[in-house]
């Protein structure tokens, strides 16, 4: 007996030993000294959780690196000196690796999972700062920096990171729950601040994300928050305001509505406005229900005995439960409505299974699950809208509205959650700028500003190296007046992508416009010098400075002369050659004009290149020379060359064709000409223009002299202009 009266007071001893180390581990937890009440407050347990497909908001699923882990990560080891002097062997190693490969996720990620696994303090405070900058919507590691920072004994930097994820990530639902559970853990509630300032971020949070389709978590923890602090009358106003929101747990909110309401006295639940609508209402019809009754009773009770008093302010049972049925059917009708809204996005949300952010691509059919969503919310604003312009009355009504007047409520609720849904499409299609660009094309129309900002999220954060949407931007911003933005964005574009021809000539295009032209010139310039190594970009950039002179400078000599020096670095290129004789054929001189021709004929180029420049001189010389013995020696040595470059199809111009072939031959030239003549001309050819497709030797030797109509028949210049190799039209305006 004695021993096993002493067994029970040493178990007895150890069990009290173990609940003061367990209540000193919870005291360690919270960075003030007090039990953490975070975990008091997760709202796992508030509702039932939905499909694990669409059970997670915005990055929240444990699918991907930046998930979460469901468990507190291990804590950090305090900072010291020796730390920041000290770092973990491999850091340097994996952080030169990041840095060196911005873009490559999984260099991050092996950079995180060493620091978090050393436990060092400053390293991972180092990685997580340069990883968000590059990567802001992983929520999951905005988390464990803001666990960092805590640890770390710094609740005030803890909440910095906070907020910085939250303006990062203002969709993220899981984000905000974070948020509130810091402020529960470190706030003293004794204060009389406290609540208003938790309030205040549930409010800011509904605002951000409480459109959301999988925000219920964060509603249900505002009302059980307001439970909490026993003001029931807030948490039926926030009751009433997400059963107008079409979430995915819709259903729930009622039923925790009309439990709500069952469970407390009307008075205690309801606005005072509301409370006494109702029991006013109630009471009337108490009293028509009651009338016949009330002469019945009048009839039959003893002469002289009156009616009981009810006591003042004191409801009937029968009355509250009227009031109380009148509550719930106002709100069942609302409920019923919220459900239709509901139904109708059902499909388009199961659809989308990754609504969170990662590096993986998306499949197209999740790329297009986005699109038919947001073409679907685009036609209800649509229909809203055009519902609205054909009413009369409504019609009258807006023409009475001052200029600058709220929207219809209808059509303010749809553009909300438009904005909405595009927000959540841009985490989870962050890495595509298609869907920026429709985003962007939605705003402007409505605030030039807000567009603006879109842009800066899209390329200075998620699109850094995509250089058609910076184009667009700087688009966006000229034709908005601000040239000194749009200069800036394709500087940067520039620095960010050096060498990049469509860049270059977007600036120089914007100097022109501008009225710049020296800093246009000088911009060419300074890409012909650049270039030098590089014979083919040299020359094409030659010929854009040339035009540029010529067209808009009317500096005939100087475009000369940039084409002479690009052609003594590149006498092959068949370009330059064309170029040059167009500028020297616009300055009508004969001279300069066979001077180019003989150039072209001595050079390495090809001998259609070099039939197509003969050709060309010989029509010139036609159409302007004074004299009949220079057009007669221009064209001989026209038909020399031919002779020594046509080949076996002199034999075949001279000799005995096929008649049936020769007259088929004929017929096809002929509707051809009449094809090609039927066309515009254009008023003005540019320089860069090559002359038309090479003329046949059998056209001249069977027409004979002059027989040049057939020149004038090719299909107008503009086949030529680098086109293939520099496409630098392509993204210049968002696609329609």
């Amino acid at each position: 007996m004695k021993g096993a009266f002493s067994c029970r007071v040493l178990m007895t001893c150890l069990f009290i030993f173990l609940l003061i180390m367990a209540e000193e581990g919870r005291e360690e937890m919270s960075s003030n000294g007090e039990p953490d009440k975070s975990a008091a407050m997760d709202t796992s347990d508030l509702s039932p959780r939905p499909p694990t497909e669409t059970s997670e908001e915005n990055g929240s699923k444990d699918t991907g690196p930046e998930a979460p882990a469901e468990t507190d990560p291990a804590p950090f080891s305090a900072p010291s000196e020796a730390q920041e002097g000290d770092l973990p062997a491999d850091f340097e190693r994996l952080w030169k690796a990041a840095q060196d490969s911005p873009q490559d996720f999984t260099c991050w990620t092996d950079l995180l999972q060493y620091c978090e696994q050393e436990g060092h303090v400053v390293a991972s405070h180092r990685a997580l700062e340069a990883f968000l900058t590059h990567y802001p919507l992983c929520y999951g590691y905005w988390k464990k920096f803001v666990d960092l920072e805590r640890r770390s004994g710094s609740n005030d930097k803890a909440e910095e990171v906070c907020i910085r994820g939250l303006q990062a990530i203002p969709m993220s639902v899981d984000l905000w729950i974070h948020y509130v559970n810091l402020l529960l853990g470190t706030l003293d509630m004794n204060l009389s601040d406290s609540p208003t300032r938790i309030r205040r971020v549930f409010e800011d949070g509904i605002t951000a994300a409480g459109m959301d389709f999988h925000s219920d978590r964060l509603w249900d923890l505002y009302v059980e928050w307001e439970k909490e602090q026993g003001n029931m009358r807030n948490a039926t106003a926030i009751l009433d305001r997400v059963l107008k929101v079409p979430t995915q747990l819709y259903n729930t909110h009622y039923d925790k509505l009309k439990e709500h309401i069952n469970s407390h006295p009307p008075k205690e639940v309801l606005s005072p406005e509301e409370y006494e609508e109702l029991r006013t209402a109630c009471r009337q019809s108490q009293k028509a229900e009651r009338l016949e009754q009330a002469q019945q009773e009048e009839e039959e009770r003893p002469p002289g005995e009156e009616e009981p008093p009810t006591p003042e302010g004191v409801d009937s049972e029968e009355l509250v439960q009227k009031i109380k049925e009148r509550v719930l059917a106002v709100r069942d009708k609302v409920y019923q409505e919220n459900e239709e809204e509901v139904r109708k996005r059902w499909h388009f949300e199961e659809a989308i299974k990754r609504p969170y952010f990662h590096v993986k691509p998306l499949d197209r059919a999740q790329l297009q699950a986005w699109h038919s969503y947001l073409d679907w919310e685009m036609a209800e604003l649509h229909r809203d809208t055009k519902d609205a312009t054909q009413d009369p009355s409504h019609a009258a009504a807006e023409g009475s509205k001052p200029q600058g007047a709220p929207k219809d409520a209808g059509i303010a609720r749809n553009d909300h959650r438009l904005r909405v849904l595009f927000e959540r499409c841009l985490i989870a299609c962050a890495l595509y700028e298609e869907l920026w660009t429709r985003y962007i094309r939605y705003l402007e129309p409505q605030n030039a500003e807000e567009a603006r900002a879109v842009y800066r999220r899209a390329c200075q954060i998620h699109l850094p190296h995509r250089p058609n949407i910076h184009m667009q931007w700087a688009t966006f911003e000229e034709r908005h007046g601000d040239i000194a933005e749009a200069r800036r964005v394709l500087e940067e574009l520039e620095k960010r992508l050096p060498g990049l021809v469509v860049v270059r000539l977007r600036r120089t295009a914007l100097e022109r416009r501008a009225g710049q032209l020296e800093k246009a010139e000088s911009l060419l310039r300074e890409a012909v010098a650049q270039s030098s190594e590089k014979p083919s970009l040299h020359a094409f950039y030659s010929i854009k400075l040339a035009r540029l002179l010529l067209k808009v400078g009317r500096n005939c000599s100087e475009a000369r002369r940039v084409l002479q020096e690009a052609l003594e670095m590149s006498p092959e290129n068949d370009k330059l050659h064309l170029n040059l004789l167009e500028l020297e054929v616009s300055d009508a001189s004969a001279e300069a004009v066979q001077e180019c021709v003989r150039r072209a004929l001595e050079a390495p180029l090809t001998p259609n290149t070099k039939i197509l420049l003969s050709q060309r001189g010989l029509q010139f010389s036609e159409d302007f020379s004074s004299s009949i013995k220079s057009v007669i020696s221009v064209y001989e040595a026209h038909q020399k060359l031919l002779n020594e470059l046509g080949g076996t199809k002199r034999a075949a111009e001279n000799g005995d064709e096929d008649p049936d072939k020769q007259s088929k031959t004929e017929e096809d030239s002929t509707v051809a000409a009449a094809t090609t003549q039927a066309a515009p001309t254009p008023p003005h050819v540019p320089i860069t223009t090559p002359p038309p497709p090479v003329m046949s030797a059998d056209v001249s030797a069977q027409t004979g002299y002059g027989a040049y109509s057939s020149w004038y028949q090719q299909p107008p210049y503009g086949g030529y202009g680098y086109h293939n190799s520099w496409n630098y039209n392509q993204g210049y305006y968002p696609p329609s």
